[in-house]
């Protein structure tokens, strides 16, 4: 079993940054690959970013290419999502999710096994 445990979300203002953090436990991260999905009030979970196993491979959503970068630190056990020029629209509970399964591309909740909690991040305009 894997746990997942996000954090570094918090109020900020328009065009200002975050990075969030999610520490894995249970697992090595090296064999996870790891996302990160949003869901705002009122709407579905939304797909963001997600990382493969081999750290080379990135995927975004279209909403946060160029503005949002996900990496990953395996001797940490640890994923991090930076948030940069960040919107109102962006305001949302993140949720942090990781699999053990390789796919040719990551976007879909469906393909992740494992979920935290959520943080919840506020932009103010």
């Amino acid at each position: 079993q894997v746990a997942l445990v996000e954090s570094g979300g918090g109020l900020v203002q328009a065009g200002g940054s975050l990075r969030l953090s999610c520490a894995a436990s249970g697992r090595t991260l090296s064999r996870l690959a790891m996302g990160w999905f949003r869901q705002a009030p009122g709407k579905e979970r939304e797909f963001v970013a997600a990382v493969a196993w081999s750290t080379v491979n990135t995927y975004y959503a279209d909403s946060v290419k160029g503005r949002f970068t996900i990496t990953r630190d395996n001797g940490k056990n640890t994923v991090y999502l930076q948030m940069n020029s960040l919107n109102p629209e962006d305001t949302a509970v993140y949720y942090c999710a990781g699999t053990p399964s390789i796919y040719s591309a990551y976007g879909r909740e469906n393909q992740f096994n494992y979920w935290g909690q959520g943080t919840q991040v506020t932009v103010s305009s």
